[in-house]
């Protein structure tokens, strides 16, 4: 679950609902351990304060690393769907994969090249805040710290972090293959993540539990993010050329508007075993029915309900042009949560196309490239 709270470049901002659980976690470890530490004798809310502006500012860091790759993105003709900002850092949604490793390397490298800017800036300021005390120069060295940290953390070579993505652009600059490049990185940073809740569990054994932890879970997210991501890249692979017409149904079963949704139940759900049939009249697509819709209905009354009275028309549907690529209506079933688009050309119904179809698609182009 996140929130929205602007556009930067363009860009949608969205908060994650752990970015909080994140900043309340900083501020104590800070407030807790490191800052009496390194600040001794002030009091308990002095602490909690700088950690909070600490923790803060850390993740305003974080955006502007993220807004780093956005920038680049954009002005290479890549769109960025949004940012999202939580407890483990922050990802540019970015649609689509880079079509040259040498834009992969430029859109990865920007990222720490950042957050060392960031670093530089921030311990240069540090000097002249002194004159203010420690609530100014504080959060500025522990800026510093962690944002040479955060350069050096993402430089590391453990897909899908900064440094994987540069060595799956070498890798693809060598073997002109981004998918064996993506399955090759893919495995170095599931090692990499491996290594971190081994640590994890180390610092634990000897005591640093939130030390530990914090390892461990880093650890899980960059392994699901390895997979996730060498997912994707098969998707983009192997629906690069595909468009909607190409691999949807043409025959499809339609339902008349004014048939009772009982008919409806005998005639196309009982016997086609669909999920959803469109509702056309002489091919105008007039709306879409889904058995979730009859069950919203009570069986008594399905021999009176006409399908217009329950169908979802025409006008709230979500809809495909036989010229958009395949990769295009996945991605609109992902964001609308539906499992089915009708294809219209000039108002008129052509066919459907659903995740089966899209699936099947991909399964078949990896099994041919596989044979290669």
């Amino acid at each position: 679950m996140s929130f929205r709270i602007g556009k930067l470049l363009g860009v949608p901002v969205k908060l994650h609902f752990t970015l909080i659980l994140g900043v309340l976690l900083i501020a104590w470890t800070l407030a807790v351990g490191y800052l009496p530490l390194e600040y001794p004798g002030l009091s308990s809310a002095t602490y909690w304060l700088i950690g909070v502006i600490s923790a803060v500012a850390l993740f305003v860091s974080v955006l502007l690393h993220e807004l780093a790759h956005s920038y680049v993105a954009k002005i290479n003709g890549l769109p960025v769907r949004r940012i999202v900002l939580f407890i483990f850092g922050g990802v540019s949604e970015i649609e689509e994969e880079p079509k040259e490793a040498s834009l992969e390397f430029k859109l990865a490298l920007v990222g720490p090249l950042t957050s060392f800017a960031i670093a530089l800036i921030l311990w240069f300021l540090q000097h002249p805040a002194r004159a203010f005390g420690v609530l100014a120069v504080a959060p500025l060295e522990y800026g510093a710290y962690i944002n040479l940290l955060l350069g050096g953390f993402n430089l590391l070579p453990a897909f899908p972090l900064d440094g994987g993505r540069i060595l799956r652009a070498g890798i693809w600059r060598w073997k002109k293959n981004l998918l064996q490049a993506t399955r090759i990185a893919t495995r170095v940073g599931v090692f990499f993540s491996y290594v971190l809740v081994f640590w994890g569990f180390f610092f634990i054994i000897g005591g640093v539990f939130i030390g530990g932890l914090w390892f461990i879970l880093i650890g899980w997210f960059l392994k699901n993010g390895a997979e996730s991501s060498y997912r994707q890249t098969i998707v983009s692979e192997a629906l690069a050329d595909v468009l909607v017409r190409d691999i949807m149904t043409k025959e499809v079963h339609t339902v008349d508007p004014s048939a009772p949704i009982k008919d409806v139940v005998e005639t196309h759900f009982t016997k086609y075993k669909h999920g959803g049939f469109p509702v056309t009249r002489d091919s105008e697509l007039l709306g879409l029915i889904t058995l979730e819709d009859i069950k919203k209905i009570p069986k008594e009354k399905w021999p009176e309900t006409k399908v217009s009275d329950v169908m979802t028309p025409c006008e709230k549907l979500k809809c495909a042009n036989p010229n958009e690529t395949a990769v295009d209506a996945l991605m609109k079933m992902s964001k609308y949560n539906i499992g089915r688009l009708p294809v219209q050309e000039d108002g008129k119904l052509i066919g459907i196309i659903t995740r089966s179809d899209i699936i099947h698609a991909i399964q078949l182009k990896t099994e041919l490239e596989g044979e290669k």
